[in-house]
């Protein structure tokens, strides 16, 4: 069981670890988080909009952080974490989007017609 170093700061994976690297992560983060509210308490755009620009906010948000907090990238020593994150990517929107495209047939069927506007 022994990897070979006596010194655990000397793991590859310690290495990467920068704290530019997070606080770049978390600026961006508390950026992000600052503009969509700001966009959403202000009424900026439309309703269709705004959940288009709050969620590509979320997209860059997340991806900047993929790269700086958690270093995921194409070198040697993060392609394992890089592809386990391929590999759920997808399973990760299949269930978002089906819970989502189920509950919006669910309101189709139960809900009166005239009553819900959305």
């Amino acid at each position: 069981m022994s990897h070979g170093h006596s010194n655990p700061l000397e793991h590859p994976e310690v290495q990467l670890a920068s704290t530019s690297g997070y606080l770049i992560a978390f600026v961006v983060g508390l950026g992000a988080m600052l503009v969509g509210l700001w966009m959403v308490i202000g009424h900026a755009l439309s309703p269709v909009s705004l959940t288009t620009a709050v969620a590509l906010i979320a997209l860059v948000t997340a991806l900047v952080q993929l790269y700086f907090l958690f270093k995921l990238d194409l070198s040697a020593t993060q392609i394992w974490h890089t592809v386990s994150l391929v590999m759920t990517a997808p399973l990760f929107v299949m269930a978002v989007g089906l819970t989502i495209w189920m509950f919006h047939t669910l309101m189709q069927r139960t809900m009166l017609p005239g009553v819900c506007t959305f």
